[in-house]
């Protein structure tokens, strides 16, 4: 499915949207949480190709594997986040958008931890004792 496809997808369920948002407002929540995940299903096969590209050419580069995976799982929480939280803003929880936003940066940090000491790590072994 093409990028015209998607955005014709997207603005046919917004369109239903606007139509059943003042009859049934629980009923337009749901089109709108439908296209959200049917969205997101398409670009997943699109994120893994460029997971796999990412992959072979770390591997090309002797880069140590780690700190490939540990990148590409700070990339995979930061989309999976910010598609929870726009979901939750459209219905109206904005509070509860923000809590996953913060829940996301705080696993980020997590994972961002051991990368950031192996920086200073080799940092501190370019300065003389």
């Amino acid at each position: 499915m093409g990028i015209f496809q998607i955005v014709a997808f997207a603005i046919v369920a917004s369109l239903l949207t606007i139509i059943l948002k003042e009859q049934k407002g629980s009923v337009a929540f749901f089109i709108i949480l439908f296209t959200g995940i049917v969205i997101f299903l398409i670009l997943i096969q699109q994120i893994a190709q460029v997971f796999s590209l990412l992959e072979y050419i770390a591997q090309k580069a002797n880069v140590n594997g780690m700190y490939v995976e540990t990148i590409l799982k700070i990339i995979g929480i930061a989309y999976i986040a910010e598609f929870g939280a726009q979901i939750t803003r459209d219905a109206g929880l904005g509070s509860v958008a923000s809590k996953i936003e913060l829940a996301g940066k705080v696993f980020i940090l997590v994972l961002a931890v051991p990368i950031l000491t192996a920086v200073i790590e080799t940092i501190l072994g370019f300065i003389p004792a």
